[in-house]
């Protein structure tokens, strides 16, 4: 038999040590002061602390008691086995009652002590020792096992609850659940442990089914979860498969990193995969991230290269263009060759396009500059030139209302003649101004003269006065026939007649005749 701790150490005990200490009431016994610890609230989980009641006091001896309880009293605070307020073993109520009934405390206690300290617990077989307390009074022997029998529905109790609340894996709360019957098995406790074992019998039950529930919708969830990451991965290969010449590389980054956030929010937030499939897929991903990282690299290595021969073909074109600056107005052939050669030549990086590009467009403005000083030169001398041609106009204006032909023609060549002495213009919308306005006198006299050909021409005369004979003939002809319809009372062919006159006369009138 072991014996009970000494009252200096009593304190350091909890109620899990004392609970390590029961073995056998043969081998087992506990003092008063193991008791005290074993009811220390700060060895109590809060949780369960929380769900649990607080103790109520025992009737008097002898006396009668019924305990009412409610659903919710019956589920949310566990049972706490009444202490006994006589040093003699007194009736205990029975803890556990079902929810809403009303019963009588039993007429046997559940549990009882011998004069040895010995403790028992009454259950359906008979008695049961659960272990020995020689060194305290019945009342405390019972009370110590009845606080170890409310540790117990505490326990289940607050799975209940745990359960009914909802958010904790069944699964989890089964396996809880499974342990806690464990305990209840045997158990050193004073109490109705039948009815413990009932209650957790039927939750272990119910978290059974809800765990068959829970794996059915953690299997769709996992297949959901596949079917999301394979798009993912995807989409990643879809980007990486893309043409490196035609990709937008700034936007197709920002596309695989967002792809990337995807996955990592994804693989922390969502169901748990099976290994392998959340490794090929892994796989996959990683492989696509990596082939559109290389395609990057070497796209800007290769355009890198390209802009260097375009920097290096540009600098030439620039030392070109500026090296023409001293042939002024007449480089400006030249330089438009070189332009030519800068737009076939393609692009060198943004900075170092608009850094060439500003020295190349200064040797061309310096040669265009000497152009336009040429034409300021050159309009400033034209203004006398200008008034001479206005002069002309003038004098050419009353041609068009020449009635001799051969006198107006006479006149304009003279004109002519003095425009062209007088020489070019500028600016050239001047000059193009005044030309049109000379060349709409010279159409005039060029109409003229055509239609007096026309109708001096010997062969035009000829077929004219053939055309003018037909047309004469077949009038008289029609003139005859009017007149034999009209004697006959023919309307019908007097008007075919007559219509047929009116067309011919207009014709010979057309002709002239």
């Amino acid at each position: 038999m072991t014996s009970a701790s000494s009252p200096d150490t009593a304190g350091s005990h909890d109620s899990s040590d004392a609970a390590d200490e029961l073995v056998p009431a043969d081998e087992t016994t506990v003092s008063p002061d193991e008791s005290a610890a074993a009811t220390d609230p700060a060895d109590v989980p809060a949780e369960e602390t929380a769900a649990s009641a607080p103790e109520t006091a025992a009737p008097a001896e002898g006396a009668d008691v019924v305990v009412e309880t409610t659903e919710a009293d019956a589920v949310e605070a566990p049972v706490a086995a009444p202490a006994a307020p006589s040093p003699t073993p007194a009736p205990s109520p029975r803890p556990g009652p079902r929810p809403g009934a009303r019963v009588a405390a039993p007429s046997e206690p559940w549990g009882r002590v011998d004069d040895e300290g010995t403790v028992s617990v009454r259950e359906a077989e008979g008695w049961r020792v659960v272990g020995q307390y020689p060194d305290g009074t019945p009342t405390e022997a019972l009370a110590y096992f009845e606080r170890k029998f409310a540790d117990l529905a505490s326990e289940v109790t607050l799975l209940e609850v745990r359960h009914r609340r909802g958010g904790a894996s069944a699964s989890d709360l089964r396996t809880t659940a499974l342990s806690v019957r464990a305990k209840l098995d045997g158990a050193a406790a004073v109490g109705d442990l039948a009815t413990l074992v009932s209650r957790i019998d039927v939750l272990t039950a119910e978290l059974a089914e809800a765990s068959e529930t829970e794996a059915v919708a953690a299997k769709e969830a996992v297949a959901e979860a596949v079917r999301e990451r394979t798009v993912i991965v995807e989409e990643a290969e879809a980007l990486a498969a893309r043409d490196p010449q035609t990709v937008q590389w700034k936007q197709s980054t920002a596309e695989m990193s967002a792809l990337f956030d995807r996955w990592q929010a994804h693989q922390q937030n969502g169901p748990r995969l099976p290994k392998s499939t959340a490794q090929q897929l892994w796989r996959r991903f990683r492989d696509a991230r990596a082939s559109f990282d290389r395609h990057r690299r070497e796209f800007f290595s290769a355009l890198d290269e390209t802009h260097k021969a375009a920097r290096d073909a540009k600098t030439r074109l620039v030392e070109r263009a500026e090296a023409l600056a001293p042939r002024g107005e007449d480089g400006i052939g030249a330089y438009r060759d070189l332009l030519d050669q800068w737009k076939a030549s393609g692009r060198a990086g943004r900075k170092v396009d608009d850094a060439l590009w500003a020295r190349f467009k200064a040797a061309g403005d310096a040669l265009y500059s000497a152009r336009g000083e040429r034409e300021a030169a050159d309009i400033e001398a034209s203004r006398e030139k200008i008034e001479q041609k206005r002069a002309l106009l003038e004098q050419a204006a009353p041609i068009v209302d020449e009635k001799n032909l051969g006198t107006a023609r006479q006149r304009l060549t003279a004109i002519q003649r003095q425009w062209d002495e007088i020489g070019r213009v500028f600016p050239r919308d001047v000059e193009r101004g005044l030309d049109d306005e000379l060349r709409k006198i010279e159409q005039s006299v060029r109409t003229r003269e055509d239609a007096d050909w026309k109708r001096n021409d010997p062969e035009q005369k000829a077929r004219a006065n053939d055309m003018t004979r037909q047309i004469t003939d077949a009038i008289a002809k029609l003139e005859s026939e009017l007149a034999e319809a009209e004697a006959r009372g023919d309307k019908r062919a007097a008007a075919q007649a007559s219509e047929a006159l009116e067309a011919r006369r207009g014709w010979l009138r057309a002709l002239g005749g």
